[in-house]
């Protein structure tokens, strides 16, 4: 539709003053099929050239406002009636002072000799001047369209013109608080960007939790580069937690982290580790039998497809994750096998009142450990499914996690550790042990509140409901497994809340209780 061809952005896309709408610079097959402005052009053309061949030293005159006026004016007119063809000739990139111009040509170039209509062509640019200030380097992105050599009729050339951030050290610190589980943690992060001018982002972080929880890493982020098909990210960690209170194990471990392929739609990643569980005390025979070290060497493969309207209140559309991870990639007899599988599905549907949406939540997974005998053999309890906690219930997405109303690793089964002081609550006398196969059903209804202030800021309210349930099939478990007892065992919940939309992340206050 005319209407719906976008309209240059000043502050982002420029036209030069040497593009020729009128077509006088071209050869004579343009001359049909580019509209005149009307005889006082023509003569205006005519003056010019005949100023041009009395000063042959002056190769260019700047174009007049009014002049300018009038070419755009012609190109919105054009536009609005019809596509415009054109031919993008070069693109030439200026301001990089630190920054690779093959970095910019990568984000760039492809898409816009793509474009073969003014239309497409400022599309595309649009879109190159988000993807460039999405990368972080740059305070400013200007594109310019120009005209292009005068013996190619209806060429442009596309200027990208970048201004190189200043101050390329940031950092950020935070203090977080678990009220459901008792904990907190205080979080730091330091950035540099473009060390290497490849437009290259390295980062530092440190986290402490109260609990006994601590991580450092680093890692280092490298855009498309030539040789590379995708986007490349390197990490680094060390990690201690202390799982003692839910299922008697401290984990330490190191590892790497290398991000494969990543885009829209599809992300590879490989992970090496080599980790270690202990504990002196009171731990049950399960947890006792994994206690020691062990190698992680796996791939994990995600798909996602986000149909929804918005990530944060999704009134319609469909949302979609599967994620493969296959562990035991080395030939050590200590590393661990395993295939896990997640899916999660997501659906909103609009109502016809108060901008309201119904938003249904299915997840599944499954673990099994891969080799000979694999059916009496046992998974790690790090790998294992474990539902309890708060999470959004419509923004958190990604697998089965969170049990809406239960306490951490609330929802799993459970063995009586070895010993038992008297003084420790029924809860702590016991081992929660995941398991290797879980489903989760969730029901949402989002609505405006009455009140027009809320509205125009976004805040809403919502009604939910939870099912889901954990259980064994591993070590023969899966002979005495029934679907229909299962199913019937799902542990619920219900509650209300209001939702805070803001710039940087969205506060919810939810008020909730389990059923079962």
């Amino acid at each position: 539709m005319p209407g719906s061809d976008p309209i240059p952005d000043p502050e982002t896309l420029q036209l030069g003053n040497a593009i020729d709408l009128d077509g006088e610079d071209y050869d004579d097959d343009e001359d049909d099929a580019i509209e005149e402005d009307g005889e006082d052009e023509d003569e205006d053309e005519d003056q010019y050239e005949e100023d041009e061949d009395e000063n042959d030293d002056v190769l260019f005159e700047p174009a007049t406002p009014r002049a300018v006026k009038l070419k755009m004016d012609t190109l919105v007119r054009r536009m609005l009636t019809g596509p415009v063809p054109i031919h993008v000739h070069n693109v030439i990139i200026k301001g990089n002072t630190k920054t690779k111009g093959y970095i910019i040509e990568t984000q760039a170039s492809e898409a816009l000799k793509k474009a073969t209509t003014m239309q497409d062509l400022l599309r595309a640019s649009d879109a190159v001047n988000s993807r460039l200030k999405s990368l972080g380097l740059f305070d400013s992105v200007a594109i310019t369209l120009d005209s292009g050599p005068p013996e190619i009729p209806g060429s442009v050339n596309v200027i990208i013109k970048v201004e190189e951030a200043r101050n390329r050290v940031s950092g950020e610190i935070g203090a977080y608080t678990n009220a459901e589980a008792k904990s907190s943690s205080v979080e730091g992060s330091i950035k540099y960007k473009n060390l290497l001018g490849f437009g290259d982002l390295w980062d530092g972080s440190i986290a402490y939790g109260f609990d006994r929880t601590a991580e450092v890493s680093a890692g280092v982020y490298l855009p498309r580069l030539k040789t590379l098909v995708a986007p490349v990210t390197v990490r680094a960690y060390l990690l201690t937690q202390d799982l003692l209170t839910f299922s008697s194990y401290k984990e330490r471990s190191i590892g790497l982290s290398l991000g494969l392929f990543s885009n829209r739609f599809h992300n590879l990643e490989y992970h090496l580790a080599w980790r270690n569980l202990v504990d002196p005390s009171q731990m049950s025979s399960s947890v006792k039998m994994q206690l020691g070290h062990d190698y992680l060497s796996s791939l994990t493969y995600t798909l996602k497809i986000d149909k929804r309207n918005s990530p944060v209140r999704p009134t319609k559309g469909y949302a979609f994750i599967a994620k493969t991870h296959i562990g035991g990639l080395a030939p050590d007899s200590q590393s661990l096998r395993f295939l896990r599988q997640e899916f999660d599905l997501r659906c909103a549907i609009p109502l016809r009142f108060y901008h309201a949406a119904l938003n249904f939540e299915i997840c599944s997974g499954v673990i099994f450990p891969w080799g000979s005998g694999f059916l009496n053999r046992t998974t790690s309890i790090p790998e294992r499914f474990f539902l309890g906690g708060n999470l959004s219930p419509v923004c958190a997405l990604g697998g089965p996690k969170a049990s809406w109303g239960f306490k951490t690793r609330a929802t799993s089964s459970y063995e009586p550790k070895s010993q038992i002081d008297d003084e420790i609550a029924d809860v702590a006398s016991r081992d929660s042990l995941g398991g290797n196969f879980t489903v989760t059903a969730l029901a949402d209804l989002s609505f405006d509140l009455p009140t027009r202030w809320f509205r125009e800021r976004g805040i809403h309210a919502h009604v939910f409901a939870y099912a889901g349930n954990v259980a064994m099939l591993t070590e023969n478990e899966f002979r005495s497994f029934s679907m229909q007892k299962f199913i019937g065992s799902f542990r619920s919940s219900a509650g209300i809340g209001i939702v805070i939309p803001t710039n940087r992340f969205c506060m919810e206050v939810n008020f909730f209780g389990p059923f079962i």
